[in-house]
Parts: C-alpha cells; sequence; structure tokens
C-alpha cells in the first residue's frame, strides 16, 4: 500500500489512544495459563496481538473477540497435545514470550515465524532454558523444543539484549513446580518492559520478589484470573502524536496513564527537554509547540522512540545526538539504518554511529519518497515526518502499520485538516 500526504495538512483534534500491545500480549498469555475465564477489555487491534491469541488457542485455551472485548477461557495444562506448531508471524514479543511457556508444559512444540523474525536473535534464551533440561532443534526460529524443562532454580540471562527474554522467562516461572528465579548477567536495558510483566503477573496472583539484579517466584504459585482487566493506553503509539504536537499539531489524547510502567511514557519529558510545553487537562495530553532546540537522548530503555523522536530532532535547530540504541538494529527493521534512510530521503542531515544518530536540525525538510521497510515504526514515523516538509511524503509499504496500529493512517486522516 501506497500513501501520499500533502505538506498543506495540519493535525487537530481529539483521539481515543489504542491500548498498549505490549500490555495485552501479556494479559492474554496470563489469561491462558490461569485458573478461570478473563475478560481483556482494549482499545484496538493488531497484526501481533491476533498472533498471540492464535498461538493460545493452539495451546489449547478459547479466545473470542467481542465488540472492544477478549475473553480468554484458560487451557488446561495437563491435556497440551504433542507436536503442535505455532506460528509466531512476525512478532518478536509472541515468540520470545511463548517459547519458554511453551517449554515448560509441551512435550514437544515447534516454533515459526515470517518477515524478519527468523533472524532475530533467540540463542541466548534457549541456552537459559537448556541449563534447566530443555532440548532444541535449532536456536533461532523455526526450531522445535525437543526436550521441555525439567527443573526451576536460577535461569541466568543477560540483560542487554532482549528484555523480552526476561519476560518471557517471569511468565514461565509459576509453572515449574519449584519455582525459580531469573538472575541478570549484565544491566538490564528498557527494565519498564520487565516491570510490565511484574505488574501482569501481579495482577494474575502472583508474587514476585525483586531484588538486585534478579527476580524470584518461589514454588506454589499459579495464576489466578482478576475476572476483567483493563489494558493500559500505549504511550509507544501515543508518541507518534504527542510529537506531532512538538511539530505544531493540536492532537489530544484520551487515555493515558502517567503512572503506568511503561518506559515510553518518558516521551513527555524528552519533547519538554526539546522546548515544548505539555499540556494536561480533564480533556486529555498535549502539546504546544515551542521553539525547539537539539539535546541529547540516551535511548537505553526507550529505542522504539528513536525513530519517531529523530523526527523531532530534524525540526529542532541544532545537533541532536542519540545513543544507547544499538539493539534496534535487531528490530523489524535495522532500525537506525532505516531510520537514516527516510530521513534522508526526505532531505534531513543524519549521521550514523555504532549505537545511535546524530542529527543536525534544520527546521524543514524537503519531501519526497520514502519506503516502509516493514517497520510499522519506520511508516509511522515518515507520516509525522510530512508534517514539517515542504512537498508531499510518499510512503511506500504503509501497510506494516497493521503490526501494531491498524488504524493509524484513518486516524491520521480523520485528525488532518488541510489548507
Amino acid at each position: 500500500m501506497t500513501v501520499t500526504l500533502d505538506s498543506n495538512t495540519a493535525l487537530s483534534g481529539t483521539l481515543d489512544i489504542i491500548s498498549s500491545k505490549s500490555d495485552i500480549h501479556r494479559c492474554i498469555i496470563c489469561a491462558s495459563l490461569s485458573d478461570k475465564p478473563t475478560k481483556i477489555s482494549f482499545c484496538g487491534l493488531s497484526k501481533d496481538i491476533i498472533t498471540t491469541v492464535e498461538c493460545v488457542k493452539m495451546l489449547g485455551a478459547s479466545a473470542e473477540f467481542y465488540d472492544g472485548e477478549l475473553v480468554v477461557i484458560p487451557c488446561d495444562k495437563n491435556k497440551i497435545m504433542q507436536g503442535l506448531t505455532l506460528d509466531c508471524c512476525e512478532s518478536g514479543s509472541t515468540a520470545r514470550f511463548i517459547l519458554p511457556v511453551a517449554a515448560a508444559i509441551c512435550k514437544k512444540v515447534s516454533l515459526v515465524g515470517s518477515g524478519r523474525l527468523p533472524e532475530r536473535p533467540m540463542s541466548l534464551l534457549c541456552q537459559s532454558l537448556k541449563e534447566h533440561g530443555a532440548e532444541f532443534s535449532s536456536e533461532k526460529i523455526p526450531m522445535t523444543v525437543m526436550q521441555n524443562v525439567k527443573s526451576g532454580g536460577v535461569f541466568t540471562i543477560p540483560g542487554n539484549v532482549s528484555s523480552q527474554y526476561i519476560s518471557g522467562l517471569l511468565l514461565m516461572l509459576p509453572l515449574l513446580e519449584d519455582g525459580g528465579e531469573v538472575r541478570i548477567t549484565t544491566p538490564l536495558e528498557s527494565a519498564g518492559y520487565v516491570d510490565m510483566t511484574v505488574d501482569t503477573m501481579t495482577k494474575f496472583g502472583i508474587k514476585i520478589q525483586k531484588g538486585n539484579g534478579f527476580y524470584r517466584v518461589e514454588p506454589g504459585q499459579h495464576y489466578t484470573s482478576p475476572g476483567q482487566i483493563k489494558a493500559q493506553g500505549d504511550w509507544s503509539s501515543a508518541a507518534f502524536w504527542l510529537c506531532a504536537d512538538a511539530l505544531g499539531a493540536n492532537v489530544v489524547l484520551r487515555g493515558l496513564d502517567e503512572n503506568c510502567p511503561q518506559a515510553d511514557r518518558y516521551v513527555t519529558e524528552i519533547l519538554e527537554r526539546f522546548g515544548a510545553k505539555k499540556i494536561v487537562t480533564k480533556d486529555g495530553i498535549s502539546f504546544e509547540a515551542g521553539r525547539l532546540k537539539s539535546i541529547e537522548i540516551d535511548a537505553t530503555n526507550i529505542p522504539d522512540l528513536v525513530p519517531v523522536l529523530s523526527v523531532v530532532a530534524c525540526a529542532a535547530r541544532g545537533r541532536t545526538t542519540i545513543y544507547g540504541a544499538k539493539r534496534l538494529r535487531l528490530k523489524e527493521s535495522d532500525r537506525l539504518e532505516t531510520t537514516y534512510d527516510f530521513l534522508t530521503r526526505l532531505g534531513g542531515k543524519v549521521e550514523i554511529t555504532d549505537d545511535g544518530l546524530i542529527i543536525d536540525g534544520m527546521g524543514k525538510l524537503e519531501g519526497g519518497t520514502v519506503v516502509g521497510h516493514n517497520d510499522h515504526r519506520i511508516v509511522m514515523s515518515s507520516a509525522i515526518c510530512s508534517l514539517i516538509c515542504k512537498k508531499q511524503v510518499i510512503i511506500e509499504g504503509a501497510q506494516a502499520t497493521e503490526k501494531s496500529y491498524t488504524t493509524f493512517f484513518s486516524d491520521f486522516d480523520k485528525l488532518s485538516i488541510r489548507s
């Protein structure tokens, strides 16, 4: 799908932000392993969420969508079939969450995927599980779990490759008879995503002890459904509209919790450092554009914000340096390369470093044609970049937004005011 965005378009209006797919993933998995049905209330749907739903259904859970609600009936962990194939499609979260769970409750299960998922790292997660008896046909997708996890105890894992490894191991621990501990061997990056996992597991009755470099689940605990749970509003998606505000739009967002554990809520602090003014009213959260100045951004805990913050950096006068983002090379695309690609195609002045980007802000960019690289965040960032372009922006491969934010372009159109 190709989308053309005119240079004379402004954005204005009020928007109910979609629910966090990160939160919904966790809710679905906990609900599928729980003691009774759970109703999950949410706003918006995406391919990744459907992928997780289909995987837990293969494990024996029942899951039905209703208007703004997903009802999950848990699987019987004593009656899971052997020889299952779980298709994780292009969802890294699904694969890394479901692998430890499946390795704990399935005697033989295969994971397959598409897009860039077979290239994304899984070996360190597999190695941690191997230390407890699991055996795998391969350490990357496609793979088959040949032998499941035989014991709990201490699972060691580095904290600087993917927080999803830690979350997957945590989700598994209550399924082991003797519980266990996840011990992190290097400084933890994207800690907010692990906090989200702990938060969701707590809502499903699991008590987690947290210490310096470890998370522990004592034996004898089981997932217990809260009955009904509401997914958090998504700060990762909200960031696109808040950055648009910093560039001159007037979009008010409803449904965001500034006290939730999502690390991407810090987009508000970063935009204030750029020079935009945060406005919080009973109607929601928005920003007022100001005279934007260059800043330094440590992206260690907020890597998903880098593409759209790079757009703001292009509008800010001076040199912005973004660092701590090496893990972006392992996403749906190499996001350092693809962010550089779309910004330079539109006229931006950008350099790639080993772990980030250096951007010389120019206020306005020219415009032009970009490609989406099958990456939802690159496509959405390119769309927001059209707000500072002198000419139209043409985005090829715009359908990539279906991965996380199916209604992004319809929301963009709904908010659009054309002069």
